[in-house]
């Protein structure tokens, strides 16, 4: 028996999992790369960085990632403490300031006496020791080798994107204008309309713009994305109107004042609570830099943007974690080993928070000699947990949270999706406020 236990990366992932190990009363050592090392998408140095959208999604109890909010906020979770410290507004989602956010995370971790972090690069599995690996998506290249050779190969990948963020005054307010879809909430995005024939030529320059090289295929690999980050040049195109039934969607945006309809619309998410940078909602992409620029200023009002930082793609690891994992995020071949993150499976910034929320308790329950803390399956935290662990191996994907992995009610509900996803809701957070209790005996 240890009361120290190891980390491996500072990120939503690799905190919350110290964070909560620290809370069942073990000390943590949080090895972390940074500053001496980033990888291609990183651009600060502090912990839970957002390297692609600062939108944590839905905050709706009728969505799978807004149970899974609620239930990681009822907890303690730290990322969702740090997320409503630091929300921007953004009409019926939870967006943050995404440098306040990780800069809210990096002060609670370092401060923490029981937290040691340890500035290195951890290029092996370790031997001995309980540890949790929590290096995400974009895992170093020695580490990752040593991983594969741990699962003997079981590893699979996609490429993940990120949107263009502009310069909020550079953005043409006589043409964009302020509102929320159906008025949810405040004005919070900016919208850019387009007419169809201003819709046709964006979109004709949008499939033919240059793509930049990806430069780690994999031997006689495609192009892989996952399908919540879609490229928006691969999205469009699967169909002329694909763009006007997906980001680009007009319905429920009304120009305030008018009842003018729009043929497609451009909404742009407030970046930070100053309000001096938006991104361009649903807009990842891995165009070249010069085509971000001559493709996205034929959206009306950004004709003159200034991209403050372009698009980027990046490719993302991750394990059969159904072959490779347990509940608890334990690996099956060493149950002193957890992973956390996205190289499990589960995709999402929350997702990943509430894998490290798992194998951080698991991993100090380990270290005190006690049985594991599974989440019932009824929860959305337990339902992501097996969903990595039970999940179909041959086709296994990453996974957003979503009702669709959570066991039916015993009975039937009136009222249509709404009424039973709020059924679900109310279930699991019944469960649990039952468990809290017990999962937090040692604050």
């Amino acid at each position: 028996m240890t009361n120290t236990i190891d980390i491996y990366g500072a990120g939503l992932a690799g905190c919350e999992a110290a964070w909560q190990a620290v809370r069942q009363g073990v000390c943590v050592r949080l090895f972390e790369m940074k500053p001496e090392k980033r990888t291609p998408a990183h651009r600060s140095d502090g912990f839970a960085e957002l390297v692609c959208s600062n939108s944590l999604r839905s905050a709706e109890l009728t969505t799978g990632i807004g149970l899974l909010k609620e239930e990681l906020t009822r907890m303690g979770s730290l990322v969702m403490e740090a997320a409503h410290a630091t929300r921007v507004a953004a009409g019926g989602a939870l967006a943050v300031d995404r440098v306040r956010f990780s800069d809210y995370i990096t002060e609670k971790i370092r401060s923490h006496p029981k937290i040691t972090v340890v500035s290195r690069e951890m290029t092996e599995i370790p031997k001995e020791g309980i540890t949790v690996i929590a290096t995400g998506p974009l895992t170093s290249d020695a580490l990752a080798a040593s991983i594969r050779g741990l699962t003997g190969g079981k590893s699979l990948w996609f490429y993940d994107a990120a949107a263009p963020i502009v310069d909020a005054e550079s953005v043409d307010m006589s043409k964009a204008f302020f509102a929320s879809r159906y008025g949810k909430g405040g004005a919070d995005y900016i919208n850019c309309p387009m007419t169809e024939a201003e819709y046709r030529a964006f979109w004709q320059a949008l499939i033919s713009a240059e793509e930049a090289p990806l430069h780690d295929f994999e031997e006689g690999g495609e192009l892989t994305v996952f399908e919540g980050c879609m490229p928006v040049e691969v999205m469009a195109r699967r169909g002329e109107d694909t763009l006007r039934f997906g980001p680009m969607k007009p319905v429920g945006i009304r120009r305030p004042g008018t009842d003018e309809e729009f043929y497609a619309v451009v909404q742009l998410r407030k970046e930070n609570e100053a309000g001096t940078m938006y991104n361009l909602v649903g807009f990842q992409t891995h165009l070249t830099w010069p085509e971000q620029r001559r493709v996205f200023r034929m959206i009306p009002g950004l004709e003159q943007a200034e991209f403050l930082r372009y698009g980027v793609m990046h490719r993302n690891t991750f394990l059969c974690s159904p072959d490779l994992l347990d509940a608890d995020y334990s690996f099956r071949g060493d149950h002193n080993l957890y992973f956390a993150g996205q190289m499990t499976g589960v995709e999402g910034y929350i997702e990943s928070a509430a894998s490290g929320f798992c194998a951080g308790i698991n991993a100090a329950r380990r270290a005190f000699g006690e049985d594991p803390f599974l989440f019932p399956e009824t929860t959305m935290i337990g339902a992501m947990a097996w969903y990595i662990s039970h999940g179909e191996k041959t086709l296994f994907q990453p996974m957003n949270a979503n009702f669709g992995i959570v066991p039916p009610l015993e009975r039937k509900v009136k009222g249509g999706k709404k009424a039973r996803n709020e059924a679900l809701s109310a279930r699991a957070l019944e469960e649990i406020d039952r468990l809290i209790p017990d999962l937090h005996r040692n604050d």
